[in-house]
């Protein structure tokens, strides 16, 4: 869609997710069994055909540079327009701007050069399969000069304590933008607006020493413009936290939850050629999401497998997250653990999280 262009910004995203997040940024966090955050928003603009896409990123991004490479397997590594990756690189001494607006003043080529008229923003955290080419004709319809996304929770988690939330009136204007927690009207960290309007306010800001752009041009001015609100009502997912990563993870298990994620809107992850995985007779698996290019011998039960992992004869995995290429070895038990990428578990042992705050293993231990 040649009237828009997407970014998305990473920068006020923190990295909460204590063990899995030492390493990379939350964006590049494993998820199901075979994806990563990212490829859940980067999936959601290929499917709306954005002419290009801005990814601004400060800190920890080299396993996410390294997933996405020239943006292949999103079908972005074009001659015109595609994927731009842009972490921090200014050296201008004169420059004074803070937070994000550092990276869109720092970055102007990217939006001026384009032909887009529009401008969708995105987050990694909550995952969605919005439909963007429906939300920007919303956006045209409404005449307003900012669409934010919403949705309304019928049940708040512990997760949703940190997200921000949306009141809107009988038309669907925003009325307030507030972190009271109680609100079932959740932000989803997506917006619309025009790209004259966005580059009008950056420099505003800048002259005026703002630091973040939603904050101090969206939220502090609600009165100002005419925000319009979309109501988005598929599967839904907020990630910013340890203990959400886990029941988001195994709450795919639930065939309604799978199927809502991904049934109707694929989502592209980095190709891997890998063999099929291999279920030897020992094997016994339940309730599972399983990658391929694994060894099962062991027991799997209600756990999620990504990649290349092996699971030796009498090992037992139950209600866990286990991540590319782990080796559990023989007569080991694992329940309520996620283990992250290359740890090996050593014969025998046993590891035995909390159902509500699992263990976690960091990256290539060996235990």
């Amino acid at each position: 869609m040649k009237q828009l262009m997407g970014v998305i910004n990473l920068d006020h995203e923190l990295d909460k997710l204590n063990e899995l997040t030492y390493f990379r940024c939350g964006a590049a966090v494993p998820f199901a069994s075979r994806y990563r955050l990212i490829d859940f928003v980067l999936s959601n603009m290929m499917r709306a055909d954005l002419e290009s896409v801005g990814l601004f990123v400060r800190r920890k991004y080299r396993s996410l540079m390294d997933h996405l490479g020239d943006g292949k397997s999103w079908d972005m590594n074009r001659k015109h327009g595609g994927l731009f990756i842009l972490p921090p690189d200014w050296n201008d001494p004169t420059d004074t701007s803070l937070g994000d607006l550092q990276h869109y003043h720092n970055n102007l080529d990217l939006f001026k050069r384009g032909s887009a008229k529009y401008i969708v923003f995105s987050g990694s955290q909550h995952i969605n399969t919005i439909d963007l080419q429906d939300l920007y004709s919303y956006h045209l319809e409404k005449g307003a000069d900012v669409t934010v996304v919403y949705k309304k929770i019928a049940e708040l988690q512990p997760e949703h304590d940190l997200c921000q939330r949306i009141e809107v009136d009988e038309e669907n204007k925003v009325t307030n933008i507030h972190h009271e927690k109680d609100h079932p009207n959740l932000y989803l960290d997506i917006f619309i607006m025009e790209k004259k309007l966005f580059l009008e306010q950056v420099e505003h800001c800048i002259a005026h020493g703002e630091s973040y752009f939603f904050r101090d041009v969206i939220q502090k001015n609600r009165h100002k413009f005419n925000i319009a609100a979309y109501e988005y009502h598929g599967y839904h997912a907020v990630i910013n936290s340890l203990e959400s990563y886990y029941k988001n993870s195994l709450e795919l298990l639930q065939q309604e939850n799978y199927f809502s994620l991904f049934k109707e809107s694929p989502v592209q992850t980095k190709i891997k050629y890998e063999a099929p995985t291999r279920y030897l007779e020992s094997a016994n698996v339940s309730n599972s999401l399983v990658a391929n290019g694994c060894i099962i011998a062991g027991t799997v039960e209600n756990s999620v497998i990504f990649r290349g992992v092996q699971v030796r004869k009498g090992a037992k995995i139950i209600n866990s997250v286990i991540m590319q290429k782990c080796v559990i070895e023989e007569n080991a038990v694992i329940e309520n653990v996620i283990m992250d990428k290359d740890v090996h578990l050593s014969k025998n042992r046993i590891l035995v999280g909390d159902s509500k705050r699992p263990f976690v293993i960091a990256k290539r231990s060996k235990i």
